[in-house]
């Protein structure tokens, strides 16, 4: 057996125990068979089912080498059987031992031990089916950013429900030791004291829907600004970027937070609070922007200014990338189950190709796993052939 067969097999293996939602009858094709080639397709560029079924029958030859497949490649209408009827939670919870070996690996790789787990949600515009009264699919995701992998997701109907989400999709991933940042949406008490009782720290924007704190936190922060920090032990940090016609000043500030603000009992191990004033300068206009936390994390401004910034990586590298890369914008599956459980393989195959160590472009690993079928198996198993 070829290393790249025993990589597979262990592969196969998360997916053993994962029931399989089809009746005997219609069970001609090994269920854990499916799913793979499933993952092997959408890595190699396939946007639904026909697409999948089309790559697996043009690669026959390789995939009855690593499969079993007494019956042959399976045709579309398998893949859109099998990908409406999984429960989208079991579905995920497969990937789960394979996301912990690929987080293990990446934190030795990165020597980060206190990650960035950025909670943020993400709409399928084109995912609405209006005659069935489906709405547009909202998912909410844990991604880890100094590691590049999706931890987690958590699908909703619409925007409003993430409050609700957040709770259910941190449930789901380990966030022992890590910094676990969320926009003003999800910055409610409740889902700040889940993440301590977790193990984890905290990084909370701040808006006008936490507006009594939002406004004590702004005018405490001006005042000390004002008198230019003489009565605070403040912190600051700042950095200078150019790139794409403009120029980014961004000044971090932190400070302890002061038993004065509205309410501070009731945020579990709030510490201190943040600003950052981020400076724009293109096309010769300046522009300015400021923003406010909280956070259950001590004095450390660096490490502070880090965690906003990477923040910002689960928009401008995970979500741009679903959205650039996979076209999952245009995606027209409006099956309940089956647009999640693609949203999760889309999300999965895109934290395979951001562990890949090779040189290029995401768009272009991904295009070489569909030229390629020894650069797939790379990106796959992990393995250097």
């Amino acid at each position: 057996m070829s290393p790249a067969q025993l990589s597979i097999d262990e592969v196969l293996c998360h997916f053993e125990e994962l029931e399989d939602p089809r009746s005997e009858i219609n069970r001609k094709h090994p269920l854990v068979s499916v799913v793979l080639i499933a993952i092997m397709g959408v890595l190699a560029q396939a946007t639904g089912p026909t697409g999948i079924a089309t790559w697996a029958q043009f690669n026959e030859d390789l995939l009855s080498s690593l499969l079993p497949l007494p019956h042959g490649i399976p045709g579309k209408d398998v893949f859109r059987r099998v990908l409406c009827a999984l429960k989208p939670d079991a579905f995920q919870q497969c990937f789960a031992s394979w996301i912990a070996a690929l987080r293990a690996d990446a934190a030795l790789a990165t020597e980060v031990d206190q990650p960035t787990l950025a909670v943020d949600g993400k709409t399928l515009r084109r995912s609405h089916d209006n005659k069935k009264g489906l709405g547009a699919l909202h998912s909410v995701s844990v991604w880890a950013s100094e590691y590049g992998i999706t931890l987690a997701q958590v699908a909703t109907d619409e925007k409003s429900n993430e409050i609700t989400a957040i709770p259910g999709v941190l449930q789901l991933v380990d966030i022992k030791g890590a910094i676990v940042t969320i926009d003003a949406m999800g910055t409610q008490k409740a889902i700040a004291a889940q993440i301590v009782e977790q193990g984890g720290d905290y990084v909370l924007a701040l808006k006008r829907n936490q507006e009594k704190l939002h406004d004590a936190v702004v005018d405490y922060m001006i005042e000390q600004m004002e008198n230019d920090f003489a009565n605070v032990d403040a912190r600051q940090h700042v950095t200078h970027d150019e790139g794409h016609g403009r120029v980014e000043k961004r000044q971090y500030i932190q400070m302890p937070a002061p038993q004065t603000l509205p309410g501070m009992d009731a945020w579990k191990n709030l510490l201190t609070i943040g600003a950052v004033i981020l400076t724009t300068i293109r096309n010769g206009q300046e522009t300015s922007e400021l923003r406010f936390f909280i956070s259950s994390l001590g004095l450390g401004v660096k490490r502070f200014s880090k965690a906003v910034r990477n923040h910002w990586g689960i928009e401008n590298t995970c979500h741009w990338s679903l959205d650039v890369t996979y076209r999952e914008d245009e995606s027209r599956i409006r099956d309940e189950r089956a647009r999640e459980n693609f949203a999760w393989l889309n999300r999965f195959t895109l934290s395979l190709l951001k562990q890949h160590s090779g040189k290029g472009s995401l768009a272009m690993k991904r295009r070489s796993c569909g030229w390629k079928p020894e650069f797939l198996l790379e990106v796959l198993t992990g393995e250097r052939s």
